[in-house]
């Protein structure tokens, strides 16, 4: 915030919210996700302040690279579903829809980037850990993508999901919602590295700076084959779904910790899904 308390753009290390920390650490940086009574719930501000924070390291001849973590027991749980806007420095949502997340940036980000997932991960903070460089999970991390329990067509899910675990083992996270282990998101391929949860963080920015040691253009150069395999999703139908009658069902049911209407009555839980 600034002095006033006003929210305000990103400007220089400032990410432009007060739940994002940005941390020079010599030649590396580190992007801090701090919202533990949100249990680190992503606000539009930021989900653009991480894409943000990787176009500064890319920018800045100071830094060779970006540790993405986040605080106490969470690593991200994925977007803010509550609607709050509390550190919106401009209508996000209206301005730049999913422009705003920084899968993109992470994905084709000039230098390395690391994440290291302290706790639980769902839905956009999945996402984030799939599309790093390496992610190193500690061995209490929890994986989870429930985008269509809450009515949202996911395709970036959908295809990122399949070129990463495979179909089979992509249909069974997406269609049941089942929360996988660290040892099973090692096992699997999602991640890349489990350790011990209290030499997380030095294992990732051991990963870390071994990535930044390797040649700059031919690292771009393998990224970019790497990326190709994941191919392009269809953001059109994922647009579409984000404004759909079963997404504003998804979230009124979030809301109120209940079944959406389309659980059958013999199959509903009692309970948020």
């Amino acid at each position: 915030m600034a002095e006033n308390g006003t929210p305000r753009p990103p400007e220089g290390d400032w990410l432009g919210t007060s739940y994002l920390q940005f941390e020079r650490q010599g030649a590396l940086a580190h992007c801090v996700v701090n919202r533990p009574e949100r249990r680190n719930a992503m606000t539009p501000a930021m989900y653009f302040g991480v894409r943000y924070a990787v176009d500064l390291v890319n920018s800045d001849a100071t830094l060779a690279g970006l540790l993405i973590t986040g605080t106490g027991d969470i690593f991200i749980s994925g977007g803010d579903l509550s609607g709050d806007n509390e550190d919106g420095w401009a209508d996000l949502p209206r301005l730049l829809g999913m422009d705003n997340t920084p899968f993109d940036a992470i994905r084709n980000s000039s230098k390395p980037v690391v994440c290291a997932v302290n706790g639980l991960a769902q839905g956009g903070g999945l996402m984030i850990a799939m599309l790093a460089d390496v992610t190193v999970a500690s061995e209490r991390a929890t994986f989870r993508a429930p985008e269509l329990f809450r009515g949202i067509a996911d395709t970036h899910f959908g295809q990122i999901l399949p070129r990463q675990v495979g179909p089979a083992r992509a249909r069974d996270l997406l269609l049941t919602g089942r929360t996988l282990s660290a040892a099973e998101a090692g096992e699997w391929g999602l991640v890349a590295r489990i350790c011990g949860h209290n030499d997380l963080m030095a294992a990732a920015e051991d990963a870390l700076k071994w990535c930044t040691r390797a040649a700059p253009d031919a690292r771009r150069n393998v990224k970019r084959v790497i990326n190709e395999f994941y191919g392009h999703y269809d953001r059109s139908s994922m647009d579409a779904s984000l404004n759909s009658t079963e997404a504003t069902e998804g979230y009124r049911a979030y809301k109120d910790r209940r079944d959406p209407d389309w659980v059958p009555a013999p199959l509903q839980t009692g309970g948020r899904l």
